[in-house]
């Protein structure tokens, strides 16, 4: 397929030899509990793709972005999923980082250490509960006696929870008014009362790594928490803003690999009618279509509420396209393929679980016809 060998190119561009090295691997391997995948990641410079050049990283526009991940899930969804959560991570952290003031000094020398020390970041920032409210913290603050928050809490599924080396988790902290607040706090994986508990039990994505991570009493200081100040009162509702719009696009691409990847195996064997062939790549491609057509829109200055609702809209309407294709492609390559290997029939599962990525369809739906009848976008 022509776009999905450009997604591919594009990958190879950024982080040379990393296709080859997860193709090298039998499929089984790249998504089994414990896989090297996202050891590959690491060594490749996987890290980096949405840092900035001048710290190191390749500073990927958006559409770049979605590429590179349709790249990595048509080979590993589980890598592509779980690494989205590292890549939206760094972009919304660095787009604080874009204004003076924003961050404290520790925090940035910490997005400086990112690429030079290969630090891989874990999301703590929703659950996977679908119908929660996506910005309440599963995770608490309370004052700590010697300054900073004492962290307590879990998040589960919590992807890269194996490999991380710092977590950012949302939580709650008491505000100047006594009131709680939403703030993040960046936590490295080493800290005292941190611990990795098993809980995916599904051998889709198993190799993400997505299991739970609780934390008891963990110490964070106060300079490590990025929250609201008086005279930044917007900082963690921009920080939400470009953290959703990512996300949204780097998830649906990881899924999209996965699609394609199965498409591209239909057309490769000639399996099914002519007719049969053309309606699913034009699906599976009018689906890429609508993600990478949002991915160009941000990256050419589209932002705040119109960009949340462009990605959303692209996001819901690519994943039922992509359900479809998937099906249609595992049902094109026969019985006598779906008998001799499970390959095939994991890597349409893997399609699925878009589904339950935040926000759900029935938060997104009130929002989403609110905005289009000349309301505010407000996500909960």
């Amino acid at each position: 397929m022509r776009s999905l060998d450009t997604a591919r190119d594009t990958c190879e561009r950024v982080h040379p030899g990393l296709c080859k090295a997860l193709a090298d691997l039998p499929y089984a391997e790249r998504e089994r509990p414990g896989s090297p995948v996202v050891d590959l990641f690491r060594t490749h410079g996987g890290i980096g793709l949405l840092v900035p050049a001048e710290h190191g990283g390749h500073g990927a526009d958006p559409v770049e972005a979605v590429r590179v991940t349709r790249a990595l899930g048509s080979y590993s969804p589980s890598l592509a999923a779980g690494t989205a959560m590292h890549h939206f991570t760094a972009a919304m952290l660095f787009s604080l980082a874009e204004t003076v003031g924003r961050l404290t000094e520790p925090q940035r020398r910490l997005l400086a250490s990112i690429v030079p020390d290969r630090v891989l970041m874990a999301s703590g920032w929703s659950e996977g509960r679908t119908e929660q409210n996506i910005l309440n913290p599963a995770v608490t603050a309370a004052p700590a006696p010697r300054g900073g928050f004492l962290l307590n809490g879990s998040k589960k599924p919590c992807s890269l929870a194996s490999s991380m080396d710092l977590l950012t988790a949302s939580t709650a902290v008491p505000g100047a008014d006594g009131r709680r607040e939403l703030a993040l706090a960046l936590v490295p994986a080493d800290s005292p009362g941190l611990t990795v508990h098993p809980f995916w039990g599904n051998d889709v994505l198993a190799a993400a790594e997505s299991d739970e991570v609780r934390l008891t009493d963990v110490h964070v200081p106060e300079d490590m928490v990025v929250r609201t100040t008086p005279d930044d009162p917007s900082r963690l509702d921009d920080l939400q803003t470009a953290g959703f719009v990512w996300f949204e696009l780097i998830i649906s691409a990881c899924y999209a690999g996965a699609t394609a990847a199965l498409v591209d195996e239909v057309l490769g064997r000639a399996r099914g009618s002519v007719t049969d062939r053309a309606a699913l790549a034009v699906r599976s491609e009018a689906a890429y279509a609508l993600l990478e057509g949002a991915a160009r829109a941000v990256r050419d200055g589209l932002s705040g509420d119109e960009a949340v609702a462009a990605v959303l809209v692209a996001r819901f309407a690519a994943q039922e396209a992509m359900a479809h294709a998937a099906d249609q492609a595992l049902e094109l390559l026969g019985g006598m393929d779906f008998i001799h290997s499970s390959d095939h029939a994991r890597l349409a599962r893997s399609v699925r679980p878009l589904a339950f990525h935040p926000p759900s369809r029935a938060a997104a739906a009130e929002p989403l016809l609110g905005y289009f009848g000349g309301e505010p976008l407000q996500l909960s």
